[in-house]
C-alpha cells in the first residue's frame, strides 16, 4: 500500500494545487468565455426563429441560462452536505472528488451537442457540468487544512488559483486558434451559408473535459484517500452530513470569529460570484462593439481577467501577511464596490477592457484569500474538514442562488443588465460592515 505523503510536503502541496490547473478550464472556457458567447448566439437565433418552448416565450434569453445556473447551485447546496458527511464517515473523500470531476468533465464533452432543438436535455447537460465542477470543489477545498499547515495555507491557496488561471488561459488560447478563420457566431454560425462547421465550438467543449479529467490524475496519485472515522454513533450516513452541519452550526456560537466571517462571506460572495457568472453576458448585451468584433473583444477581455487574477492572488497573499486577512478582505470588497459603480457606466470596448482588468485583480485576490481565511479558522487537526467546507460551500451556493435570481428579477424589471450590476453594490457594502466585526486571525 502506498504511504501517504506527510502534511506540508512540497510534493503533496503541488499535487493539490494541480487540481486547480485541471478544473479551472471549466470556469474559463465553459463558464466565462466560449460557451456564453456560443449560447448568446444560439439563443438569439432560436428566439428569432421561434424555436423556443412556449413556456419560455417572452422571457429574456439570458434569463434562461441565469435561472438554470441558479437551479444547479441550489442542487449543489442540497447534495453537498449529504456527500460530505458520507465522505467524512467512510474515509473516501478522494473518491467523491473523482466522481464529481468525471461527472463535470463528461458533461462538458456533452455540451458539444447543445441545441435549442432539444433545449431541456441541453440545459440538463449544462447543469450537470456545473454540479460536477462545484461539487468537486467541496472535497478539493476540504483537503487544504489536511495537507498544509496554517502558515502555509494563504500561499498554497493563492498558488492554486494562480495555476488555475494560467492553465486555463493556455487552453483558451488553443480554443481561440480553433475559432480562427471567421468561425465566430455573428460572422458565420448563422449566416446564409449553412455549410459553416460547428466543430470548432464542439471541439473546444470536448477539450475542456479531456483536459480536466486528464490533468486531475496527477492530483489523485498523491492525495490521500481520506481518514475513516470511528463513528458508532452515526445511525444514517445519508443524513449524517446534515447532522454534521447542524453540529458545526451550533459550534459557531462558541467560535465567534468563524460565525461572523461566514456571515460576511455569505453576503459579499453573493455579489462576487454573480458578477463573475454574468460578466460575459453583460459584455454581449451592453457594450457597443464594432460590427463583428464582439466575440474576439470578449475573449480578449476574459484573457486579461485571468492573467491579472494571477497577480491579484499573489498580492493578496503578500498583503495579508502585512496587515492580516480580514483587513485585506475589507480593502478588496471596497474595490469591488467601486468597480460595480464604474461598470454601470461602461459602454465602449475600452471601458470594458479596463473594467475586466480591475475585475481580474479583485477576483483572484478575493477567491484565494477567502478560502485560506476560512481554512485557518477550522480547529487544527479537526477530523471533519469536508463537513466544515461543506458548510462554507452551502453558504456560498445559497448566496449565489439568491444573487443570480435577484439579478435576473431586477434585469427583467429594468430591461437592462446595468441596474442589477449597480444593485450588487449593496451586498459589498454590507459585507464590508460585517467584516469589520470579525476578530483578526491569530495564525
Amino acid at each position: 500500500m502506498k504511504q501517504n505523503l506527510p502534511r506540508g510536503s512540497k510534493k503533496l502541496l503541488n499535487a493539490w494545487v494541480f487540481y486547480d490547473w485541471a478544473n479551472s478550464v471549466y470556469s474559463l472556457v465553459i463558464n466565462s468565455a466560449i460557451f456564453p458567447i456560443f449560447y448568446a448566439a444560439v439563443s438569439k437565433k432560436a428566439f428569432e426563429d421561434g424555436n423556443v418552448p412556449e413556456i419560455l416565450q417572452g422571457v429574456n434569453n439570458e434569463s434562461i441560462i441565469i435561472v438554470t445556473t441558479a437551479t444547479a447551485f441550489l442542487i449543489v447546496s442540497i447534495i453537498s452536505p449529504i456527500l460530505s458527511g458520507i465522505a467524512d464517515y467512510s474515509g473516501q473523500k478522494k473518491r467523491f472528488l473523482q466522481f464529481f470531476c468525471y461527472l463535470g468533465a463528461f458533461s462538458c464533452i456533452g455540451l458539444s451537442v447543445f441545441s435549442f432543438d432539444y433545449l431541456w436535455i441541453s440545459l440538463l447537460i449544462y447543469m450537470l457540468a456545473l454540479i460536477g465542477f462545484w461539487g468537486s470543489l467541496v472535497f478539493y477545498n476540504s483537503y487544504l487544512p489536511d495537507i498544509a499547515f496554517p502558515e502555509q495555507q494563504d500561499a498554497v491557496s493563492a498558488k492554486g488559483f494562480s495555476m488555475g488561471y494560467f492553465g486555463s488561459v493556455l487552453l483558451l488560447i488553443v480554443c481561440l486558434l480553433l475559432l480562427e478563420g471567421g468561425f465566430y457566431p455573428e460572422e458565420g454560425l448563422f449566416s446564409e451559408n449553412k455549410s459553416f462547421p460547428l466543430y470548432s465550438y464542439q471541439l473546444s467543449f470536448i477539450l475542456v473535459g479531456l483536459w480536466w479529467m486528464g490533468f486531475a490524475q496527477y492530483t489523485y496519485i498523491h492525495l490521500p484517500l481520506g481518514t475513516k472515522k470511528d463513528r458508532s454513533d452515526v445511525k444514517n450516513i445519508f443524513t449524517n452530513g446534515f447532522q454534521e452541519l447542524k453540529k458545526i452550526g451550533q459550534s459557531l456560537s462558541e467560535n465567534i470569529q468563524m460565525k461572523r466571517y461566514l456571515g460576511a462571506f455569505f453576503i459579499y460572495s453573493m455579489a462576487v460570484q454573480t458578477v463573475m457568472l454574468v460578466a460575459t453576458y453583460f459584455g454581449t448585451e451592453e457594450v457597443a462593439w464594432e460590427e463583428g468584433g464582439a466575440t474576439m473583444g470578449l475573449i480578449l477581455s476574459i484573457l486579461l481577467i485571468q492573467l491579472v487574477a494571477i497577480l491579484g492572488a499573489w498580492l493578496a497573499s503578500l498583503l495579508s501577511r502585512k496587515i492580516g486577512n480580514i483587513k485585506t478582505l475589507i480593502i478588496i470588497n471596497i474595490l469591488w464596490a467601486l468597480i460595480c459603480i464604474y461598470g454601470y457606466f461602461v459602454v465602449t470596448p475600452i471601458q470594458f477592457y479596463l473594467t475586466a482588468a480591475c475585475v481580474g485583480f479583485v477576483m483572484g485576490s478575493i477567491q484565494a484569500l477567502s478560502r485560506s481565511t476560512y481554512s485557518k479558522m477550522i480547529p487544527d487537526g479537526h477530523p471533519d474538514t469536508a463537513s466544515y467546507f461543506s458548510f462554507y460551500d452551502v453558504a456560498e451556493k445559497i448566496g449565489i442562488v439568491i444573487g443570480m435570481l435577484l439579478f435576473a428579477i431586477v434585469g427583467e424589471i429594468s430591461g437592462s443588465m446595468r441596474e442589477p450590476i449597480l444593485f450588487l453594490i449593496v451586498f459589498f457594502i454590507v459585507g464590508i460592515i460585517l467584516l469589520t466585526r470579525v476578530p483578526s486571525l491569530k495564525k
